[in-house]
Protein backbone atom coordinates (compact mmCIF):
# COMPACT_ATOMS: atom_id res chain seq x y z
CA UNK A 1 0.00 0.00 0.00
CA UNK A 2 0.88 3.81 -0.94
CA UNK A 3 1.97 6.26 1.21
CA UNK A 4 -1.21 8.46 1.18
CA UNK A 5 -0.23 10.81 -1.00
CA UNK A 6 -1.59 14.23 1.29
CA UNK A 7 1.08 12.58 4.06
CA UNK A 8 3.88 12.53 1.21
CA UNK A 9 5.19 15.82 1.77
CA UNK A 10 5.23 15.67 5.28
CA UNK A 11 6.82 12.43 5.46
CA UNK A 12 9.69 14.13 3.25
CA UNK A 13 10.39 16.93 5.89
CA UNK A 14 10.49 14.22 8.55
CA UNK A 15 12.75 12.12 6.84
CA UNK A 16 14.85 14.46 5.28
CA UNK A 17 15.15 16.10 9.20
CA UNK A 18 16.38 12.63 10.59
CA UNK A 19 19.21 12.15 7.94
CA UNK A 20 20.15 15.69 8.17
CA UNK A 21 20.39 15.01 12.15
CA UNK A 22 22.50 11.29 11.18
CA UNK A 23 25.07 12.74 8.67
CA UNK A 24 25.95 15.81 10.63
CA UNK A 25 29.49 14.71 11.83
CA UNK A 26 29.81 12.02 9.03
CA UNK A 27 32.54 12.80 6.35
CA UNK A 28 32.10 9.26 4.87
CA UNK A 29 30.58 8.78 1.61
CA UNK A 30 29.87 5.29 1.60
CA UNK A 31 28.27 5.32 5.28
CA UNK A 32 26.20 8.32 4.04
CA UNK A 33 24.95 6.35 1.27
CA UNK A 34 23.91 3.00 3.54
CA UNK A 35 22.63 5.38 6.02
CA UNK A 36 20.77 6.91 3.33
CA UNK A 37 19.09 4.16 1.93
CA UNK A 38 18.21 2.90 4.93
CA UNK A 39 16.32 5.81 6.04
CA UNK A 40 14.35 6.62 2.89
CA UNK A 41 13.58 2.52 2.29
CA UNK A 42 12.30 2.29 5.75
CA UNK A 43 10.38 5.36 5.31
CA UNK A 44 7.89 4.85 2.66
CA UNK A 45 6.03 1.78 1.52
CA UNK A 46 6.08 2.41 -1.89
CA UNK A 47 10.09 1.88 -2.14
CA UNK A 48 10.84 -1.79 -2.74
CA UNK A 49 14.22 -0.93 -3.81
CA UNK A 50 16.35 2.05 -2.70
CA UNK A 51 19.91 2.65 -3.53
CA UNK A 52 22.80 4.68 -5.18
CA UNK A 53 24.81 3.46 -8.25
CA UNK A 54 27.64 5.23 -8.04
CA UNK A 55 29.78 6.98 -11.31
CA UNK A 56 32.98 4.96 -12.24
CA UNK A 57 35.28 6.29 -14.55
CA UNK A 58 33.70 7.98 -18.00
CA UNK A 59 30.98 5.96 -18.82
CA UNK A 60 29.95 3.61 -15.74
CA UNK A 61 27.69 3.22 -12.75
CA UNK A 62 28.15 0.82 -9.80
CA UNK A 63 26.25 -0.31 -7.62
CA UNK A 64 26.64 1.11 -4.39
CA UNK A 65 24.66 0.41 -0.70
CA UNK A 66 20.82 0.01 -1.34
CA UNK A 67 18.18 -1.60 0.87
CA UNK A 68 15.69 -4.35 -1.02
CA UNK A 69 16.49 -7.69 -3.49
CA UNK A 70 19.80 -7.61 -5.28
CA UNK A 71 20.30 -4.77 -8.02
CA UNK A 72 22.41 -5.03 -11.29
CA UNK A 73 26.01 -4.54 -10.51
CA UNK A 74 27.01 -2.68 -12.99
CA UNK A 75 24.79 0.09 -15.50
CA UNK A 76 26.24 1.74 -18.36
CA UNK A 77 25.87 5.36 -18.99
CA UNK A 78 23.12 6.06 -21.31
CA UNK A 79 21.74 2.41 -20.58
CA UNK A 80 17.95 1.96 -18.29
CA UNK A 81 17.20 4.51 -16.14
CA UNK A 82 19.98 4.80 -13.90
CA UNK A 83 21.89 5.65 -16.88
CA UNK A 84 19.60 7.79 -18.97
CA UNK A 85 19.56 9.45 -15.71
CA UNK A 86 23.27 9.88 -15.49
CA UNK A 87 24.28 10.57 -19.05
CA UNK A 88 21.38 13.66 -19.20
CA UNK A 89 21.80 14.69 -15.90
CA UNK A 90 18.59 15.15 -15.01
CA UNK A 91 15.63 13.25 -12.79
CA UNK A 92 13.76 10.73 -14.30
CA UNK A 93 10.41 8.97 -13.72
CA UNK A 94 9.03 6.06 -15.24
CA UNK A 95 5.54 5.30 -14.56
CA UNK A 96 5.56 2.19 -16.27
CA UNK A 97 9.25 0.35 -16.54
CA UNK A 98 7.92 -1.79 -19.31
CA UNK A 99 6.97 1.51 -21.39
CA UNK A 100 10.66 2.84 -21.19
CA UNK A 101 12.56 1.92 -23.87
CA UNK A 102 15.70 0.06 -22.80
CA UNK A 103 14.67 -0.60 -18.99
CA UNK A 104 17.11 -3.00 -17.42
CA UNK A 105 15.28 -5.33 -15.76
CA UNK A 106 17.65 -5.74 -12.45
CA UNK A 107 14.30 -7.02 -10.53
CA UNK A 108 10.68 -8.23 -12.29
CA UNK A 109 8.79 -7.04 -9.63
CA UNK A 110 9.51 -3.18 -10.59
CA UNK A 111 7.23 -1.65 -12.10
CA UNK A 112 7.89 1.88 -11.44
CA UNK A 113 10.55 4.31 -10.79
CA UNK A 114 12.56 7.09 -9.98
CA UNK A 115 16.23 8.15 -10.61
CA UNK A 116 17.57 11.22 -9.36
CA UNK A 117 21.40 12.28 -10.21
CA UNK A 118 23.62 13.49 -7.15
CA UNK A 119 25.91 16.58 -8.67
CA UNK A 120 29.19 16.70 -7.30
CA UNK A 121 31.25 20.33 -6.67
CA UNK A 122 32.27 20.29 -10.18
CA UNK A 123 29.45 19.99 -11.31
CA UNK A 124 29.35 15.97 -12.46
CA UNK A 125 27.22 13.32 -11.53
CA UNK A 126 29.19 11.27 -8.78
CA UNK A 127 26.28 9.15 -8.31
CA UNK A 128 22.37 8.66 -8.51
CA UNK A 129 19.88 7.62 -6.31
CA UNK A 130 17.48 4.47 -7.73
CA UNK A 131 14.16 4.01 -6.09
CA UNK A 132 12.06 1.30 -7.71
CA UNK A 133 8.69 0.34 -6.86
CA UNK A 134 6.28 -2.36 -7.03
CA UNK A 135 3.55 -0.53 -8.06
CA UNK A 136 2.34 1.07 -11.17
CA UNK A 137 3.06 5.07 -11.47
CA UNK A 138 3.90 5.11 -7.44
CA UNK A 139 6.08 8.77 -7.39
CA UNK A 140 4.30 12.08 -7.49
CA UNK A 141 5.71 15.20 -7.32
CA UNK A 142 6.31 15.03 -3.85
CA UNK A 143 8.63 12.37 -4.33
CA UNK A 144 10.07 14.19 -7.10
CA UNK A 145 10.62 17.57 -4.63
CA UNK A 146 11.71 15.96 -1.74
CA UNK A 147 14.07 13.05 -3.45
CA UNK A 148 15.95 16.10 -5.29
CA UNK A 149 16.17 17.56 -2.50
CA UNK A 150 17.99 15.23 -0.40
CA UNK A 151 20.50 14.88 -3.51
CA UNK A 152 21.49 18.76 -3.75
CA UNK A 153 22.30 18.07 -0.16
CA UNK A 154 24.16 15.14 -0.61
CA UNK A 155 26.13 16.56 -3.84
CA UNK A 156 27.15 19.82 -1.11
CA UNK A 157 27.93 18.11 1.69
CA UNK A 158 30.70 14.85 -0.33
CA UNK A 159 30.96 16.58 -4.17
Amino acid sequence: MSTPIETRAGAYRAVLRRIDDLLEDESDWIAAMATVACELHHAFDHFDWTGFYRSEGADGLVIGPYQGGHGCLRIRRGHGVCGTAAAESRTVVVPDVWEFPGHIACSASTRSEIVVPIFGRAGRVMAVLDVDSDQLDAFRVEDVQGLEELCRDLGRRFG
